[in-house]
């Protein structure tokens, strides 16, 4: 997952502190979410699809 190193990114509405916070990268095939506060710690990959009905359900509340 080489690749996607370098854009990683977090939420805009995220704090200035940025605690609590996960991060959010993208690839060809996947996307990738992690831990902000230890970056070290493997990451969870789900496909582009999973992520959509995710963050759709979120969106619904």
């Amino acid at each position: 997952m080489n690749t996607v190193e370098g854009r990683w990114f977090k939420s805009t509405y995220s704090s200035a502190q940025g605690d609590d916070c996960v991060e959010v990268a993208f690839d060809e095939e996947l996307v990738l979410v992690r831990d902000s506060k230890d970056t070290s710690r493997p990451h969870l990959a789900v496909r582009h699809r999973d992520w959509a009905r995710l963050v759709g359900f979120a969106v619904r509340g």
